[in-house]
């Protein structure tokens, strides 16, 4: 298990019977070899021998990845890691990993099952505030997506809109599709900018969530209504990633998502986060096997509901999301 090449390689195209094999064995594992999640284990009194299968797998808090260093193995193991974006002030979360080539191909794949080639895609990325800090996961991943797309229009964009604007117009009709990745933010303030925009028939626009203290919170439909008349296309394409998750979910539209063979979602209890939902929306606690080196059971911050065809909808975050969740601390 502590073969972290070996196990990446059993990822793809998991069965649900594998998927929960996977996940308990993980889960022993990790149980064992994590210090942070052992111990938050032993702070809670259960008896890992007794999780025989994924409903009974406690999920960490996500803030731990505030406070501590969650890893699998030795700290010299994990030379690099992934920081979170905040507000000033704030604690950023840091997520070690134990390789980023690893994550691109991983984020590559997942991408491609959903959306095709990278190669037929121009990719166009408007990451302001994530480009101007160091040790993003998102801007790792877009630097990567724009290499692989082998294309010379490809490229990054901070607060040029104007020569954006301008791509997109000169790739109107290229064969190739546009795919314009952009934090929500960015893309909410370009769609209210009064510019004028001849949209192509080409363009995908997938927002990648965040308002970053920038503008108020806003729910999702109010979000996709602003930004798919000005981009001129019929949906807005969604990414649900996170800096302390190494797999990405992806919605085509109506920010219903689907999820990676690597990610399951199990919604827990509103009023009780140790325990999980007996209807179909909750809290969202996700299972991400790619994060075998730290810890691949997360409670994060998000509410969720699942529709009636099993699509997973992220319906927004906890109220004081910071200070909500099980109070149990690893001293």
């Amino acid at each position: 298990m502590q073969d972290f090449k070996s196990f990446s390689n059993r990822l793809s195209n998991l069965s649900s019977v594998e998927f929960e094999n996977l996940s308990l064995e993980l889960f022993h594992f990790q149980s064992q070899a994590n210090p942070i999640y052992r111990k938050y284990i032993a702070a809670r009194n259960l008896s890992t021998e007794k999780v025989q299968s994924m409903d009974q797998i406690p999920f960490l808090p996500i803030r731990f990845f505030k406070d501590h260093q969650v890893i699998s193995g030795e700290t010299s193991d994990f030379p690099e890691f992934f920081s979170s974006s905040g507000t000033t002030g704030m604690i950023t979360s840091k997520h070690y990993i134990w390789s980023e080539k690893w994550y691109l191909y991983h984020a590559q794949r997942i991408f491609e099952n959903e959306f095709g080639s990278l190669k037929d895609f121009h990719v166009l990325a408007l990451l302001p505030a994530y480009l101007e800090r160091k040790g993003s996961s998102l801007v790792s991943m877009a630097d990567h997506f724009i290499k692989e797309s082998n294309s010379d229009h490809s490229g990054f964009y901070l607060y040029n809109q104007d020569e954006l604007l301008d791509k997109m117009e000169l790739l109107a009709g290229d064969p190739k599709k546009i795919l314009l990745l952009g934090v929500t933010f960015a893309l909410l303030d370009l769609a209210e900018s009064g510019k004028k925009f001849n949209s192509p028939s080409n363009l995908l626009v997938m927002e990648t969530g965040g308002m970053k203290g920038r503008r108020k919170e806003m729910i999702r439909e109010e979000v996709h209504n602003i930004l798919k008349p000005f981009f001129g296309v019929e949906s807005i394409h969604s990414e649900y990633g996170m800096t302390e998750l190494m797999s990405q979910a992806y919605s085509k539209a109506a920010g219903k998502y689907t999820l990676p063979d690597s990610m399951r979602v199990m919604l827990r209890d509103v009023n009780d986060p140790l325990s999980l939902s007996q209807r179909s929306q909750g809290g969202i606690n996700v299972i991400d096997l790619a994060n075998f080196h730290s810890c691949a059971f997360i409670e994060t911050q998000d509410l969720g509901r699942f529709d009636e065809n099993g699509m997973l909808e992220v319906l927004g975050r906890f109220d004081n999301s910071e200070i909500r969740g099980c109070n149990l601390l690893v001293q």
